[in-house]
């Protein structure tokens, strides 16, 4: 590669290049710059078979310097050939450079991917551009938008009305078209920040709200749409409230029964004459009773008691041991609770 001093009649722009938008008022700028202080950086072409040259970056610079009605520029000339090595220089390049958009990055990536001159991977361009898959896939995201919403997507994440940030867009992305591009202008018209962008992408992904009724929903304003979330949001919280107070009386009066059912059961089984009409008619003390009658007061295991099993009877053991001692620990702390409600009555 060179540099030199080129005429700009025998410079042509790459028309297939991934940056197209070009400001007037950035435009401009540059012009004024280049007046006061001259082109600070060459731009770069690529020589052709007829003794032309084509950029390959440095557009804005080309395009200010010729709306000065310079003869000539300064260039680094390049002998490449290669399209994808080429582009993918174009793209670099730009990635560097400000006013160069969202979505002329992620059509930059498109065609990187999809072009036949190029089916490059999200992995590949990754390593040759110096950015995430993360990044690259989330720009890809964009496309999905229409042409209306497209136009609205500017760089950097301030919130502007009438404009766009990638932030604002990418919780909607996986909504149904006809409510996400909607969903986009309003959010564009109503300048709305991503942590109310969020809220409205959960309503409208809420599979319990009809299909009609999201499209009635678009009619709304931005303040309208989160008040109608906000809405939903508490009466969801408020029946959750609801079936768990449903659940845990249900919880207590299957209790109270299975306590009642255990006394009658006592009742049934033990003799006529055995308990006294005051112990009959209290069903915790019945319990109490059954409990103590099945429990030895020896608490020593049999000198026999078998330690040296095969492995499967010991892992059953083990097991039937651990089931005994967490039933234990349960009825003890039941009990434990009740003695103590019935010391401190005293």
């Amino acid at each position: 590669m060179e540099m030199v001093e080129l005429p700009l009649d025998l410079i042509d722009e790459d028309t297939d290049q991934p940056r197209y938008q070009f400001d007037d008022e950035a435009i401009q700028e540059l012009m004024n710059s280049i007046s006061e202080i001259g082109l600070l950086s060459p731009i770069k072409v690529r020589t052709l078979p007829n003794g032309r040259y084509k950029i390959i970056y440095g557009n804005r610079r080309y395009k200010a310097s010729k709306n000065l009605g310079r003869a000539t520029i300064p260039c680094i000339v390049s002998n490449v050939t290669d399209e994808l090595e080429i582009y993918l220089e174009q793209v670099a390049e730009n990635l560097t450079r400000e006013g160069f958009s969202p979505i002329e990055e992620a059509e930059a990536f498109h065609k990187l991917m999809n072009d036949p001159k190029f089916t490059s991977s999200v992995k590949f361009l990754s390593s040759k551009l110096g950015k995430t898959e993360h990044y690259i896939k989330n720009k890809l995201e964009l496309l999905k938008f229409d042409a209306k919403v497209k136009k609205l997507i500017v760089s950097g994440s301030e919130i502007r009305k009438d404009k766009l940030t990638e932030e604002q867009l990418l919780p909607i992305k996986d909504l149904p078209m006809e409510h996400r591009d909607s969903l986009a202008l309003l959010i564009a018209r109503d300048e709305l920040p991503v942590s109310d962008v969020k809220k409205l992408a959960k309503l409208f992904k809420d599979p319990d709200i009809s299909a009609a009724t999201k499209d009635k929903l678009l009619y709304k304003s931005g303040y309208e749409l989160l008040q109608t979330w906000s809405t939903l949001e508490a009466n969801r919280k408020e029946r959750a409230k609801l079936a768990e107070a449903k659940a845990a009386k249900e919880a207590e009066e299957a209790e109270a029964r299975a306590m009642r059912q255990a006394a009658a059961d006592e009742d049934e089984s033990s003799d006529t004459g055995s308990d006294s009409p005051a112990r009959k008619s209290n069903p915790l003390e019945a319990k109490l009773q059954k409990l103590l009658g099945a429990l030895s007061p020896d608490t020593s295991l049999p000198p026999e008691a078998p330690v040296s099993l095969a492995h499967e009877d010991r892992q059953r053991m083990l097991g039937d041991i651990q089931s005994l001692i967490g039933q234990l620990e349960r009825h003890l702390a039941a009990w434990q609770s009740l003695k103590d409600r019935i010391a401190s009555n005293e």
